[in-house]
């Protein structure tokens, strides 16, 4: 008895794979940490069914919590927080954090785009960004008085995932871009 070996996939059947995991991204069926895990186990797979696990349980429509969106953020005097499932209107988030804290986690953010760009200015506050781990961020801007501390994990980008550009000016202020593991999903 002869066991059947496996048909190997083509790096075309991957990107089918991540384009449909992408879509659904963008309409807000993963978030950007999940399709982070799926994405990255499409580009390790070496059979069929490995592609089909990256698919399964993909929900079939936006889940409750996703309608959210958010483009601008303005805190004064006290503190702002993007946690959970939460929506990006578009490409761009703009911020203005004045004698407050501003926080932007967006491990669970939904987007579809290839680059979501976070704008603004910081003045004697403190602003902070958290992606999932193989997400590529770039931070950039001016920096008076102030701490900017960048502490992404030593992992290689996931293949896939959106570019997160940073671009704060800041004045009096701390700012950290720091990457994180996935969390555990509640039982």
């Amino acid at each position: 008895m002869t066991v059947p070996v496996p048909a190997p996939i083509s790096d075309g059947d991957r990107e089918r794979v991540a384009e449909l995991l992408q879509r659904a991204c963008g309409e807000g069926r993963l978030t950007l940490e999940e399709f982070s895990v799926r994405v990255g186990a499409v580009w390790a797979a070496e059979d069929e069914g490995a592609l089909l696990r990256a698919t399964d349980g993909l929900a079939p429509t936006p889940v409750v919590g996703s309608s959210h969106t958010v483009d601008q953020v303005v805190t004064v005097f006290s503190q702002s927080r993007r946690r959970g499932r939460w929506r990006l209107r578009g490409r761009g988030l703009r911020t203005f954090t004045v004698f407050g804290s501003t926080e932007f986690d967006l491990r669970h953010v939904l987007s579809g785009e290839d680059v979501i760009e976070i704008s603004g200015a910081c003045v004697f506050g403190e602003f902070k960004v958290i992606v999932p781990e193989g997400v590529e961020v770039d931070m950039t801007g001016p920096n008076v008085f102030s701490n900017q501390e960048f502490r992404l994990a030593p992992v290689p980008r996931v293949p896939g995932t959106p570019e997160v550009r940073v671009r704060v000016t800041t004045w009096f202020s701390n700012v950290e871009v720091k990457s994180a593991r996935p969390e555990l999903p509640a039982s």
